[in-house]
């Protein structure tokens, strides 16, 4: 693996910059899970969901950025053909599952605005654990065709994969083979993965502008939209950065710029969501509160 610079002088910078990013994103999330883990009160619909979030954004981060700091440290950067198999596995399994997971927050938000007398009755602890479900189900399935049909193409020229980790278009750049059909399903499979979330997704979000739009009180409509403006603001990071790097042929690939739309891609979301989902939510910044106070209490 090429690694994010081939430029010796950056490496170390770059690694305390990695760390930096990528301890922030496991302090955050973790913060997040142990939370909504210990406090009973949040163990409602919204916080189930941010809690599985925090679990995708730190295993997504996991797979690919402490490799990364191993190639900058080390200058180490061999890995097997499975490993890299496994890699991009398990980095399709993690996105397909973060993007369903992100539709059943949006249907949460939605019925919580459009529909809170019947919120109890459709987001019940069966329903809730149905969604979650599924959304891991499609997660995990969805990118075997697409690591089969990679892993089947030729590689007998060059065996350096010119990214930072094991992704689907620098191997595909990379094959000596005929990548037509795999980059035709792929981009067919990714069309249908990306608007089958994203299409419930945004009529979700329609009806939810639309029902706070006939709120009366502007202070009912900023509490109101306040609910779901760190969603909204995490999926667009999400879908934005997704279409540009995966929904286009691989002629159109640009090493450098790619590389940082897939670092924007990777880390941007696991750094930002602790921030943006609890920096104003009072109830959990009572329960990281109360937590604190415990963990004080045992530690002294």
């Amino acid at each position: 693996i090429q690694g994010f610079s081939d430029t010796p002088e950056l490496h170390i910078s770059l690694f305390v910059l990695f760390l930096g990013i990528y301890l922030i994103i496991l302090l955050g999330n973790l913060i997040i899970f142990l939370v909504i883990s210990c406090n009973p009160h949040l163990h409602t619909p919204m916080y189930i969901f941010l809690l599985n979030l925090s679990l995708i954004d730190i295993s997504s981060t996991s797979n690919i950025l402490p490799n990364l700091l191993h190639i900058l440290l080390t200058q180490q950067n061999n890995i097997s053909f499975l490993g890299c198999m496994t890699q991009m596995y398990v980095f399709g399994f993690l996105a397909g599952s973060e993007y369903f997971l992100l539709t059943a927050m949006a249907y949460d938000r939605y019925v919580a605005i459009c529909d809170p007398l019947h919120y109890i009755a459709r987001m019940s602890r069966k329903h809730c654990a149905g969604l979650i479900t599924s959304s891991y189900t499609v997660g995990f399935l969805d990118p075997v065709s697409i690591v089969t049909l990679i892993s089947k193409l030729s590689y007998c020229a060059s065996h350096l994969i010119d990214h930072f980790f094991c992704d689907m278009t620098p191997l595909l750049k990379l094959s000596c083979s005929s990548t037509f059909s795999a980059e035709l399903f792929i981009y067919i499979e990714g069309t249908l993965l990306v608007f089958s979330s994203f299409l419930p997704t945004l009529a979700s979000y329609i009806f939810i502008i639309s029902a706070i739009l006939k709120i009366q009180s502007s202070e009912g409509r900023q509490k109101a939209f306040s609910t779901c403006a760190s969603h909204l603001a995490c999926v667009i990071t999400l879908y934005g950065t997704a279409i540009f790097l995966y929904l286009k042929p691989t002629t159109s690939y640009s090493l450098k710029k790619d590389k940082y739309f897939s670092l924007v891609y990777i880390a941007l979301g696991p750094l930002l969501n602790p921030f943006i989902y609890t920096l104003k939510n009072r109830e959990f910044q009572a329960s990281f509160t109360k937590v604190r106070q415990r963990l004080l209490a045992f530690l002294l």
